[in-house]
């Protein structure tokens, strides 16, 4: 940037910062007047005065700050839950890595603490402010996406604008006053423009009617102690929005789409693409491969086709041999080889594709936030932001359709003012009823002597009663309506605020029941929802916001590591690449540079909740088997949930085991006992055939003797009736010899 545009540029900053600071003068005034109120300074300087010059002490009795306080911790109880959704579905799984990267930088951020903050000043000064930038030095010099709150009354709106959030203001300035050495470590590369700026201790901080006790400091308290011009200098941070031009692209080969600045257009349509075989490669390593893939097969097939022509060559020449032979034709029915086509390979650009039709290219007017930082009278840098919205996102209490909202601490101021009078006037009648008051006629005592007689603790005064007998006054008893009236001005105050006394643990009017207390409980939280509901559009406009630095910021790879109230770890990982078996990278995994998110806040997740209904109604739905035992653990106070599932989960592993064993077991034993009779029938069967076969060998052995012994009867018959014959014959001779 050249020195005269770096002059021209501080000058304007400056004369914006001028007219803006007095055009806010009074809602300056109202916010700082606001916040020393509700810290304690709620008396003006003249009625602390007024009090003391008639004995009474000016009493504070903050109702406003623990009224505050108690609706920062209702709608801070729990952390906000966000969700990402991808506008293709293409961009799912990496909408989900946005998730986790979204629920990094709030923890990065302090976003707890930085939200308890901006609600804060959104209740006391009626707005609060969430800063969303990028920090260059962090992670090791890579840089981090962060977001912080700022001081409303260092926040510089252009006064005609009228939209929640600001985007049609001119400009919006962040300015205070700091030391050099303080902004050249800011940006120590600017360190001796820094050094040659000059000193400013003017402040535009409003001072107020209330009365200074000292007690309380703010910056500007120590910055206008300081007696050194010098050391003090003017920072400025400028956004303002400019019509640039960008390069919306569309692959029709590819359906890829993109948002493209001139430069980075001018790159892109020189890119280097190939068309093979009417298919559009735009990577140089694939394109290679698949160039020399196509090659190696077009030179197999020329080799197969060589071949083919002359076996078909040789075929033909035999077949007209054997014509001229008188032999006919053979015949052999071959075919004319077919030639391959060559591989159409054409190398091009993608401005060729974009002439030829195959990219769409169109030229539209986007608007940018551009950052001008300018410290004393030196502009340091000028950035063209990567978002369309304001960087400074605006949390409106009590909206008038200005940049200048009211908080509901001036709405409740004069029921404090009425709770601190009717206070210091029961202090003072009080006082008055411990010390009686004596009615005694001029000139009949002296008062100094009395008063010393008075203060001593003896039975008796002297007094002349020539001039009349003195008279005692008692004052008058407070009427009960009064303290009714300081009670009905404090619940006034909670009510405005959006709270109840049952809804910070006061039992009186609470039901009986334990749902009849839910359900009031949650019809109390209505009130306060309205408020809840500025604080998540401000949340989702803070994601719509760092969604787009991320994109920029984070195009290396990175992985975050989430650990959850539940102490359950998550991990995401951006921006991976995947690479084949040589090395190359051939897909990023979540890439974050591309598509278009949208982001919504869950309804109601910063509000506390009654922990023993939820868990009640989540062990009901885990009866029903709706969900498991993951989501009940979550609604407990159980730290370690983590720990309590894998031992449940490895107790769960041993008793299924357990099981398994058990079954196994019991079916072993069924398959011994089957075995055990299987054996024990083969034995029995065993048994009966051998009593079998010694009954086969006794039976063979009994027939055998049968045999025998009908062969030896036999036998001996035979020799019987030989005997018998030869008895006969001897009878017959001998009978036949006596005849003779």
């Amino acid at each position: 940037m050249e020195e005269q545009q770096r002059d021209t540029l501080a000058e304007e900053t400056i004369e914006l910062f001028r007219e803006y600071s007095e055009k806010r003068d009074k809602w300056a005034t109202h916010a700082q007047e606001d916040k020393e109120f509700r810290l304690g300074r709620q008396w003006t300087q003249e009625q602390i005065d007024t009090l003391k010059a008639r004995g009474q002490a000016p009493i504070v009795v903050n109702r406003i700050h623990p009224a505050v306080e108690t609706a920062k911790a209702f709608l801070t109880s729990n952390r906000p839950s966000f969700k990402i959704f991808s506008r293709e579905d293409s961009d799912v799984k990496t909408a989900t890595a946005f998730t986790g990267l979204l629920t990094y930088i709030w923890d990065h951020s302090d976003g707890c603490q930085v939200l308890r903050q901006c609600i804060d000043d959104y209740y006391v000064t009626g707005m609060g402010t969430l800063h969303a930038y990028i920090d260059s030095m962090d992670d090791m010099g890579k840089g981090e996406v962060k977001f912080g709150a700022e001081d409303p009354l260092d926040v510089y709106i252009d006064p005609n604008s009228r939209q929640p959030f600001c985007d049609d203001a001119d400009n919006i300035l962040i300015s205070r006053l700091i030391t050099k050495q303080q902004a050249a470590q800011l940006l120590p590369m600017y360190e001796e423009l820094i050094a040659q700026s000059i000193g400013d201790l003017y402040s535009d901080r409003p001072v107020t009617s209330r009365g200074d006790d000292g007690e309380l400091i703010f910056p500007e308290d120590l910055e206008t102690k300081s007696d050194d011009n010098e050391k003090y200098v003017r920072w400025y941070e400028r956004y303002s929005k400019r019509i640039v031009k960008r390069y919306r692209v569309y692959e029709q080969f590819s359906g890829r789409e993109d948002l493209m600045e001139a430069e980075e257009f001018k790159g892109y349509i020189q890119r280097p693409a190939w068309i093979v075989n009417g298919q559009v490669i735009t990577d140089y390593e694939r394109a290679m491969k698949t160039i020399q893939m196509l090659m190696q097969q077009y030179e197999q097939q020329m080799m197969q086709y060589n071949e083919s022509v002359m076996q078909y060559q040789q075929s033909v020449g035999e077949d007209e041999a054997a014509r001229e032979a008188g032999f006919g034709g053979m015949n052999t029915g071959a075919q004319t080889p077919q030639r391959p086509e060559k591989p159409q390979i054409q190398e091009t650009t993608f401005m060729k594709l974009a002439e030829a039709g195959m990219i769409d290219i169109v030229i539209i007017p986007v608007w940018r936030v551009v950052k001008t930082c300018v410290v004393g009278d030196k502009t340091l840098y000028t950035r063209v932001l990567p978002v369309e919205h304001y960087p400074i996102i605006i949390m409106k209490n009590l909206d008038t359709r200005t940049c200048y909202p009211t908080s509901d601490v001036r709405m409740v101021k004069n029921l404090q003012e009425y709770i601190n009078k009717i206070r210091s006037l029961i202090i003072a009648h009080a006082t008055t009823s411990t010390n009686v008051k004596i009615l005694l006629p001029r000139g009949s005592v002296d008062i100094v002597q009395f008063e010393q007689e008075w203060a001593k603790p003896s039975v008796a005064i002297e007094v002349d009663t020539e001039f009349g007998v003195p008279i005692p006054v008692q004052p008058l008893p407070l009427p009960n309506e009064l303290y009714q009236n300081e009670l009905t001005a404090k619940n006034d105050i909670d009510h405005q605020l959006g709270l109840y006394e049952f809804m910070m643990g006061n039992p009186q009017g609470a039901p009986d029941t334990n749902s009849g207390m839910l359900n009031l409980d949650d019809f109390g939280k209505r009130k306060i929802r309205s408020k809840l509901d500025d604080i998540e559009s401000a949340l989702i406009r803070l994601g719509k916001v760092l969604i787009p630095l991320m994109q920029e910021l984070y195009t290396t790879e990175k992985i975050v590591r989430i650990l959850e109230p539940n102490n359950i770890q998550s991990e995401y990982a951006i921006n991976k690449g995947m690479y084949d078996t040589y090395g190359n990278v051939i897909e990023t995994l979540n890439d974050i540079a591309v598509g278009k998110y949208d982001i919504t806040v869950q309804s109601g997740s910063t509000l506390p909740t009654n922990r023993n209904a939820q868990l009640q109604l989540y062990m009901e739905v885990y009866k029903l088997g709706i969900i498991d035992r993951q989501e009940v653990l979550k609604k407990t106070e159980i730290f370690d949930a983590e720990g309590v599932l894998k031992r449940i989960d490895i107790t769960e592993q041993l008793q299924q085991q357990l099981r398994q064993s058990q079954e196994q077991i019991k079916k072993l034993q069924g398959d011994l006992q089957t075995r055990e009779r299987e054996v024990y029938h083969a034995k029995q069967e065993t048994e009966v055939e051998k009593f079998k076969s010694s009954l086969d060998k006794t039976g063979n052995k009994a027939q055998a003797a049968r045999q025998i012994y009908e062969d030896h009867l036999k036998q001996a018959d035979k020799e019987i009736q030989k005997r018998v014959a030869e008895d006969k014959d001897t009878r017959n001779k001998k009978a036949r010899g006596e005849t003779q």
